[in-house]
């Protein structure tokens, strides 16, 4: 996937005010609309002219762009860091509002493709009512954290037009309870922490996007949770209780003999928890011990001398 520098195609510097960013749009896009240009990528330009003002003309987003850095060039392959956009407040349904079909992978992987929703709004006899937006953030916690529950703090960012017509961005500090049982993806609504309403127009909602925090040992899908576990060749040929630790405590697990790389012992209900709850999968990875003194080397030899085994004798290598 390239890397797109929105500033670099409207032709604006990244320190460009808000009205600076706007008049750049409107010239670029009557230049390249289809319907009147002569280019002959008119159509191309016009698209690329869009999507990066719809990222820009808005202050979450564009904050959120400019966290990536400024030391990328367009057409640069490019990959968004898994937490580039955690505790951002963006507005509107999922990640834009706009057409996501208009847009390239590379606003997708950033922004999504979620739909676009807005609170409705009346008119009262003397003033204007409004509800506000419902704004979206993502949260990482520990997969721990889904076994037990627990209350935490947490910190989003949000942007506010300045005086000089940039964003700054600006924190607040929320109090939210994970709930037992949630998993990746899973959104958590807290009422009215939304944008502010208009006039005695309610305020939005605030929906949290539940994603895992990286883990050495453990992964998830859904309600199933994978647990990579380490054995001995001898702990693998022989069999036995090994001890596992998993997110919900210590198991003694009972290894089979003759096990191998990649195979899987399943604990039926000591996954994610819920009305029924998910699995745990316990992933062997048999690790070969080095032979760094001579008593190690006499071991290996002694081994391969007792066996008759072959590994290569049915892959055509032998």
């Amino acid at each position: 996937m390239e890397y797109r520098d929105y500033y670099q195609i409207l032709g604006v510097e990244r320190s460009a005010p808000q009205d600076e960013i706007k008049r750049a749009y409107r010239k670029l896009a009557r230049k390249y609309h289809p319907d009147v240009s002569k280019e002959d990528n008119a159509e191309d330009r016009f698209k690329e002219v869009n999507e990066a003002y719809e990222v820009l003309k808005d202050p979450e987003k564009r904050a959120a762009y400019d966290q990536l850095g400024s030391n990328w060039n367009s057409g640069q392959d490019f990959k968004p860091p898994p937490d580039w956009d955690q505790g951002f407040e963006f507005h509107g349904g999922g990640y834009t509002e706009a057409d996501p079909e208009a847009f390239s992978d590379f606003f997708e992987s950033l922004f999504g493709r979620g739909g676009f929703t807005q609170g409705g709004f009346h008119r009262g006899r003397r003033q204007f009512h409004a509800h506000g937006q419902n704004t979206y953030a993502r949260i990482a916690i520990d997969i721990e954290d889904s076994y037990t529950g627990r209350k935490r703090q947490i910190t989003l960012k949000h942007s506010e037009l300045g005086a000089d017509g940039r964003p700054v961005v600006k924190e607040r500090k929320l109090n939210v309870t994970i709930p037992k049982g949630v998993t990746e993806g899973q959104q958590i609504r807290l009422a009215g922490q939304g944008e502010p309403g208009m006039g005695e127009g309610k305020p939005g909602d605030l929906f949290l996007e539940i994603v895992f925090n990286r883990h050495t040992r453990f992964s998830t899908e859904g309600k199933t949770v994978y647990l990579d576990l380490p054995v001995a060749p001898w702990e693998a040929a022989l069999g036995g209780k090994v001890p596992v630790r998993t997110p919900d405590g210590l198991v003694n697990l009972t290894l089979p003999a003759n096990s191998k790389s990649g195979s899987k012992l399943r604990l039926k209900g000591r996954g994610l928890p819920a009305k029924v709850p998910g699995d745990l999968y316990v992933v062997v990875d048999v690790v070969t011990p080095p032979a760094n003194t001579d008593a190690e080397r006499a071991a290996y030899t002694a081994f391969r001398d007792a066996f008759t085994f072959d590994p290569r004798a049915d892959s055509g290598h032998a």
